[in-house]
């Protein structure tokens, strides 16, 4: 886990500052009667590769809303970003406060409504098979739902965040059952399983090439997986060890080298970032800030003649 703290600690700035958001609207809610809030909220999804169902993200800001006893078919994992939520779960009251995770189990039923004021919270809802790889023994039982976990919780809020705003299928299947697999070994039950994977270098640069071969519409982790005969955690970990960072994180970088290249020969931005596998060029814009730190636009002017 070792990237999950460095991912963490990169990105805090902008969390911090949507917590500051957030905060003000809380202040702005508490100052003398206003008209009632209307509920802010936004279900969005994410395609992650192979026989994964869809990963189904929500972001919700509540006032008053309280909802009916129900269960979900996935895991639901919550982040509370703002105030605190009161949830009735397995016989008692659960407080979920900022900065905590829950995870609720499938096919148990629960509640959830503010325990003072506006609240918040980001929640994912993976089917059960994305919190078996990397443990022992099926899928994991957390015998304490409400989990203290800084680092994982300001990971799993990062990743919901861009992924709800970049829904890049390699990406989200990079990231998301890194973090759900280190969810399930730190809290669950289970036992997980060895970490040792023979030949991590050989591994590492198979991927590799398949990914910048296939630029375009790259192979999903899990057929990668599939063809080199590992679970998807053992070749994400392979991969993490050897090249310092997650595959989509390479892609992406890699994709930045063949657009700059193509930006020197007088390449427009949009044009650009199709040509070497970007979504779109707000896409490609967001990666040449995190590697460069200018727009494409901006790299193209300062090399052209």
């Amino acid at each position: 886990m070792d990237g999950t703290e460095q991912q963490a600690q990169a990105q805090r700035t902008q969390q911090e500052h949507q917590t500051q958001q957030e905060h003000q609207a809380q202040r702005q809610t508490q100052q003398g009667p206003q008209a009632p809030q209307t509920p802010q909220t936004r279900w969005t999804r994410a395609t992650l590769g192979g026989p994964d169902r869809p990963l189904d993200l929500l972001t919700a800001r509540f006032d008053r809303h309280r909802y009916a006893p129900h269960t979900h078919e996935e895991f639901s994992v919550g982040i509370c970003v703002l105030g605190a939520s009161c949830i009735d779960y397995r016989g008692g009251a659960l407080t979920v406060g900022e900065g905590s995770i829950v995870v609720l189990a499938p096919g148990e039923v629960h509640t959830g409504e503010s325990a003072y004021g506006t609240y918040a919270y980001r929640a994912l809802y993976p089917a059960p098979t994305l919190l078996t790889d990397g443990i022992l023994g099926g899928t994991p039982h957390f015998r304490e739902p409400l989990l203290d976990d800084p680092v994982l919780a300001a990971a799993l809020r990062i990743a919901h965040t861009e992924l709800s705003t970049y829904p890049d299928p390699l990406e989200a299947e990079s990231r998301v059952p890194w973090l759900l697999t280190a969810l399930a070994r730190r809290h669950s039950t289970a036992r997980p399983t060895s970490d040792t994977v023979p030949g991590v270098g050989t591994i590492a640069l198979a991927v590799r090439d398949r990914l910048a071969d296939e630029l375009q519409a790259p192979p999903s982790l899990a057929d990668l997986a599939a063809d080199l005969g590992l679970s998807r955690y053992q070749l994400l970990r392979a991969f993490r060890t050897t090249m310092g960072m997650p595959p989509y994180a390479w892609l992406a970088q890699y994709r930045v080298s063949r657009a700059r290249a193509l930006l020197e020969l007088g390449g427009r931005p949009a044009e650009v970032a199709g040509q070497v596998g970007f979504a779109d060029q707000a896409h490609m814009t967001r990666w040449f800030g995190r590697v460069l730190g200018v727009t494409p636009a901006a790299y193209r002017t300062g090399v052209r003649p």
